[in-house]
């Protein structure tokens, strides 16, 4: 054998070696990480101005203590990722009333955490804007002013909100948001805490009624403080997700647009 190919052999097994006892990976040389999910849980504030809003709580140890964190834990060997977020939103926060749910996407860079390889699988949750939650410091922060994040977690969120708005365009996604019945005025407001623009009412309601959204109960609701005529209560026709308008953008003003052809609907 040349000396060329023993240099070679033993710069391998030296390679090998000193792989094996990386804490990434096991004996076999195989790569190990801890796996967990990120909830995103949004809600619509719409006292003063309508904001879109995620929940979060702040942590007290390292790494990042004192920054804000999304509810988060790891996938058992026993579960799905499914059942692993919806038990992780239970236990920690006492929240099992997500009325909408989809994983979001999965964050892998490897220095994510520098406690140690993780890889995260990220949901997007939506709640409606009174639902209770339960914990130590925990507290919903408006997506475009968050505090400072732990981790990737401000990235996770900014991902998370612009699907949101983006499906808030071309489904009735908002039904997880709103109440059971509510005023056109209520969703407008809904609308405009997603989207981040001003949306004309009558253009809404246009919009939403020709694609078959919404309906009204037949029933009317006392004016408010400021006086006037009783409004109108609606309701959403399907409480789970439809794509009714694959294609369309709600513009500011609140009518909607042909973007042509954009990829698959789920995937926005």
């Amino acid at each position: 054998m040349s000396s060329y190919r023993l240099r070679v052999d033993n710069a391998l097994r030296q390679y090998h070696a000193a792989v094996r006892t990386l804490p990434f990976r096991d004996t076999s040389g195989v790569a190990k990480y801890r796996h967990e999910v990120l909830a995103v849980v949004l809600r619509v504030c719409t006292g003063g101005s309508p904001r879109l809003e995620v929940l979060a709580w702040q942590r007290h140890h390292e790494p990042f203590e004192g920054r804000w964190a999304l509810p988060s834990g790891p996938v058992e060997v026993d579960e799905t990722m499914d059942a692993a977020m919806e038990r992780h939103l239970a236990t920690k926060l006492d929240l099992t009333t997500v009325r909408h749910s989809e994983q979001l996407a999965s964050f892998s860079a490897p220095l994510r955490d520098p406690a140690e390889r993780t890889i995260a699988t990220a949901y997007l949750g939506l709640v409606a804007e009174h639902t209770e939650v339960s914990g130590e410091e925990v507290g919903w922060f408006a997506t475009d002013r968050l505090p400072a994040m732990a981790f990737d977690h401000g990235e996770v969120v900014a991902l998370a909100a612009r699907r949101l708005q983006g499906k808030i365009s071309y489904s009735n996604i908002a039904f997880a948001l709103a109440p059971e019945e509510f005023t056109l005025a209520a969703l407008r407001e809904i609308y405009i805490g997603v989207l981040r623009h001003d949306v004309d009412v009558t253009n809404l309601s246009r919009v939403l009624s020709r694609r078959g959204q919404i309906e009204p109960t037949g029933r009317l609701v006392a004016p408010g403080d400021k006086g006037g005529r009783p409004a109108r209560s609606y309701r959403f026709v399907e409480r789970r997700l439809r794509i009714t308008d694959p294609f369309a953008v709600l513009r500011a003003g609140g009518s909607p647009s042909s973007q042509g052809h954009r990829g698959a609907p789920g995937s926005h």
